[in-house]
């Protein structure tokens, strides 16, 4: 999940204004870099802990070459439906209620929401989860001390952006920065001080019983791997503007295969430096673990420092961002109208407030049940599934249907198969998140069921079809197992 001040995917898509159709037209290497900084952002820096959790360097290795598959062919699905239904302006909600009926947009959008502020309190967890390193009484980002001060900075942040304070490019590129320059000084280190012997001692981790199966270590990785590279949905925002049309493509396939590169490289070596229960018993930032075992303690100082930089100068454009994917939505009724309420400042106010009072109640909840920036990251990237999945079907559909297709029978014919491709990689990564995150995900989906009855009965209509009572009918029972579970504790977040 990037931790850039790029606008959501939920308003990104909006049709340029006037100011904006006159903008320079972007070349490749400026398309490139956008969709470059979309994609980078907190995630990386714990990304050798995170992964080490699940699994050791061959089930890595296998894992993304799976993801790379699998999220190539998304970023083009995303890439194709904007040049094909340039109408649909709506973020990413908008394919899943063309294509499936406006219960299925709203969740789309209503899942889309949660995964964004929960992202947000991953991320002032692993905050003060840094700080913790220094000061121990932040722990890992879960104490009250690290609870109390994060809630402080959140509302603190909240009536800044209330005033109309959004974003400043300056920050952006000191942020930039700060996260970019640590990172590859990481790799140029540690390229020198990867021991094979250490990368090969347990290959499939095959001594280590509670990891499995390789196949086991490959589906339990796949949500950390799908985290890392959400915003790649956002890369098809820049197709009005770029200098060329056939830019966008190559941008994203260019983009895409550089992040990968550099998360990969993070990853695997890594586990070339410390081995896999070494590396899964680093506190995160665990960037700062792995480089302090190379170099001593000023490497976890560099890591360290570039992380709080770069999180905390991007907080205050992703709570207001988190605040405009609903926002967005509102604009055409898949929320209700009270959503919609700008202030004096132009900013979505009650958004804003919903989506703040959210995030503080999971910092509670984070608190009391002692969860972690990786329990965090799980759930958020559970609940972005639904709408990568929806996104996927909606291009196998009118690829199927022939819809656009009528004088391009090859581009047809690829299509279907680069979108079928991407249902089957969806679909996989419902089940590679277990029974656990799928029922978790039904209890936050569940009620957002008021919110889709008060839009419906605003614009005067059945609030549900008979298709949409039986899938809400299982959102319920997955809701309420999932709710049984958490109270007897078989369940935990």
């Amino acid at each position: 999940m990037s931790g850039s001040v790029s606008r959501p995917a939920s308003d990104a898509n909006a049709k340029p204004s006037p100011a904006s159709a006159v903008s320079p037209k972007l070349h490749l290497g400026a398309l490139t870099a956008l969709v470059v900084g979309s994609m980078i952002g907190g995630g990386i820096f714990s990304l050798p802990q995170n992964m080490a959790v699940s699994a050791d360097a061959g089930a890595v290795l296998i894992g993304w070459a799976v993801t790379a598959i699998g999220m190539l062919t998304l970023a083009f699905v995303f890439q194709t439906l904007a040049n094909r239904k340039p109408e649909l302006d709506g973020g990413v909600y908008i394919y899943a209620k063309e294509g499936f009926g406006d219960y299925m947009g709203f969740s789309s959008a209503w899942g889309y929401w949660i995964s964004a502020w929960l992202g947000n309190v991953g991320y002032f967890v692993l905050l003060f989860s840094t700080f913790g390193y220094f000061f121990p009484v932040f722990g890992e980002g879960n104490t009250l001390a690290s609870i109390a001060c994060a809630s402080v900075l959140l509302w603190g942040v909240h009536f800044l952006v209330l005033q109309g304070i959004k974003e400043a490019a300056f920050v952006n590129l000191i942020t930039t920065v700060a996260k970019i320059v640590p990172i590859f000084l990481f790799i140029l280190i540690c390229l020198f001080a990867f021991n094979t012997h250490i990368f090969t001692s347990d290959f499939f981790g095959l001594n280590n019983p509670k990891l499995g199966s390789v196949a086991n270590q490959v589906r339990n990785m796949m949500l950390v791997t799908v985290w890392v590279f959400i915003g790649i949905e956002g890369a098809s925002i820049f197709s009005a503007r770029a200098e060329r049309r056939s830019d966008v493509g190559k941008a994203t396939v260019i983009g895409f295969t550089g992040v990968l590169l550099v998360l990969v490289l993070v990853n695997v070596l890594s586990l070339g430096i410390m081995t896999q229960p070494q590396l899964a018993a680093l506190q995160n930032p665990s960037m700062a673990g792995v480089l302090e075992h190379v170099v001593g303690h000023w490497g976890a100082v560099l890591i360290s420092v570039g992380l709080v930089i770069s999180l905390a100068g991007a907080l205050l454009s992703w709570v207001l961002l988190c605040a405009e994917i609903i926002f967005s939505a509102a604009r055409d009724s898949t929320m209700p109208k009270f959503v919609r309420k700008e202030n004096a400042k132009q900013v979505p106010a009650n958004a804003l407030w919903l989506t703040n009072g959210l995030t503080q109640l999971f910092l509670l909840i984070t608190l009391f049940s002692k969860g972690t920036y990786l329990s965090l990251i799980y759930l958020a990237t559970s609940m972005i599934l639904l709408p990568y999945f929806w996104s996927a079907a909606y291009a196998l559909l009118i690829a199927w249907r022939g819809e656009t297709y009528e004088r391009e029978p090859k581009e047809r014919r690829k299509d279907l198969v680069i979108s079928a491709i991407s249902v089957l990689y969806a679909i996989w990564l419902l089940y590679a998140g277990g029974l656990k995150y799928v029922l978790l995900s039904a209890l936050l989906y569940a009620p957002g069921v008021l919110l889709f009855a008060k839009a419906k009965r605003e614009a005067g209509q059945r609030v549900f079809t008979k298709i949409e009572k039986s899938i809400f009918f299982a959102v319920v029972i997955g809701a309420a197992i999932a709710a049984f579970g958490l109270y007897q504790g078989f369940l935990t977040l």
